[in-house]
């Protein structure tokens, strides 16, 4: 058994962790990354979570099945006859694992030109040594490594339902809905946030009949509410079924699919029969293995590793970042991370600014935000002016033959700093930067007012939007 010296070791190559590794090795450091996250031949597949089974192959099938949509039901109106349309799942599938598998590729990739070394196998706390902790490597063969720092980038796993634990073949997580074999007849989701309206979204664009059972009250609480009820109609318009303030009782798994026991809002009882159900009911954080305790490492109530503001952990020369810490769980949050603790490590300031983290829902429409909402403002008791946009005022969205949604400014009343912008139409997953950056600024809603924007583009109804706080827009 090796022992190998190094600055610095990442636990964890999803996101937040190659991205520390490669940020490490660019300021000078000798620098290590483990990794367990195995392909289909057992070789090592890079990127975690969310390259594995979350954020790239999903978009990778809500890619196709979108492209699938459009072939059934739009194509026509763009004078494109379509006869016979087909569809092949398997190759559908297929596709998404390449694309996975050009990432992993890639950060292997990155790994060699930063030169990061990695090791294959699950990474834990053996003791503290002299020149800061010693690492077992327990994969095909096991290895000891010794780091001055550590950085955990151990991620999260999918939170079950008690009494339903997940098997992947009718109760799924967000992996087993990404490899279902065939087009479920009717397909049930516990849970309306990112992750269970991106799968509905998938497979009921493909066929399947879509029922979600959420226990919140409201759609999309976290999402501003002019927004989640804009969303709410069009997804109720696609034809997914939504349920909210449901009580979800006995789940059975049988031969036959999964029958799912609920109680409505008014306290009916009610059954749903389905051939699959997606439980999509938050992550924990994964320290599973991690042998924290060998080293006095602080875990709080939730499993999560206690951390400062800098992503100190507990013990001198241990940070940790990602999903295993506080804060959202967003692969970009974990880069940001990433990027800050290896450049604090070299002395230097790294800095993460939470209040400009966007969020995305990539369903069709998008929806994407960052800053506040308008409920959030009403609590606290801020002054706020806010101005909308439609997309269905917007030349390029006419163009594109998809005007759902809105762009929706939120500034201060007096200063009229940006405070939080919120969106739901098409592609504003990619409109959303212009956001995160003007509030970086500081940037007031009447600078992107009296920014030039290309026309015609969907760019215009974030400025029209702008404008729209002061209740000055052109185009609507």
């Amino acid at each position: 058994m090796s022992n190998k010296q190094f600055d610095v070791i990442v636990i964890g190559g999803g996101p937040g962790g190659y991205v520390a590794a490669i940020r490490a090795a660019q300021l000078g450091f000798n620098v290590a990354c483990v990794d367990e996250w195995k392909n289909a031949k057992g070789g090592p597949a890079l990127g975690g979570t969310c390259t594995n089974i979350g954020c790239i192959p999903s978009k990778a099938l809500l890619q196709s099945s979108e492209n699938y949509d459009h072939a059934g039901h739009h194509f026509a109106d763009h004078g494109i006859k379509v006869e016979g349309l087909s569809l092949d799942l398997a190759k559908m599938l297929a596709r998404k694992d390449a694309v996975v598998k050009q990432n992993n590729d890639g950060i292997v990739y990155l790994f060699k030109k930063n030169k990061v070394t990695f090791f294959h196998g699950r990474g834990s706390f053996v003791k503290a040594a002299e020149a800061g902790y010693e690492i077992k490597v327990a994969g095909t063969a096991e290895e000891s490594i010794s780091g001055k720092h550590i950085i955990l980038a151990t991620g999260s796993n999918p939170r079950p339902l008690p009494g339903a634990d997940f098997d992947e073949e009718n109760i799924l997580s967000n992996d087993g809905a990404l490899r279902i074999a065939g087009v479920p007849k009717k397909l049930g989701l516990i849970g309306s946030g990112v992750i269970g309206l991106e799968m509905g979204s998938v497979w009921r664009r493909l066929g399947a009949e879509v029922t979600v059972l959420e226990a919140l009250p409201t759609f999309l609480g976290a999402v501003d509410e002019q927004i989640a009820k804009e969303a709410h109609k069009a997804f109720t318009k696609q034809g997914l079924k939504i349920e909210l303030g449901v009580k979800v009782g006995e789940v059975k798994s049988g031969k036959k699919g999964v029958s799912v026991a609920w109680t409505n809002a008014k306290g009916e009882a009610q059954t749903l029969e389905v051939d699959k159900l997606i439980v999509s009911i938050g992550r924990v954080p994964n320290t599973i293995g991690l042998n924290a305790e060998a080293v006095g490492l602080k875990l709080d109530e939730r499993g999560s590793i206690m951390v400062d503001d800098e992503c100190k952990t507990s013990l001198p020369n241990v940070w940790a970042i990602g999903d295993v810490v506080r804060g959202p769980m967003l692969a970009h949050k974990a880069e940001e991370e990433g990027v800050a603790v290896a450049e604090r490590i070299a002395g230097q300031h790294g800095h993460v600014n939470f209040n400009t983290i966007p969020w995305v829902i990539y369903t069709s429409p998008e929806i994407a935000w960052v800053g506040q909402t308008e409920q959030q403002l009403k609590a606290e008791g801020r002054a706020y002016k806010a101005g909308t946009f439609p997309f269905m005022a917007n030349g390029r969205a006419r163009a594109l033959g998809d005007t759902t949604g809105l762009v929706k400014f939120i500034a201060d009343a007096t200063t009229d700093e940006i405070l939080g912008v919120h969106m739901v139409g098409p592609m504003v997953s990619e409109l959303i930067s212009e956001a995160v950056v003007a509030m970086e600024f500081k940037a007031s809603a009447e600078d992107i007012a009296r920014i030039c924007h290309a026309h015609p583009s969907l760019s215009e109804a974030t400025k029209e939007a702008a404008l729209a706080v002061d209740k000055r827009t052109l185009n609507f």
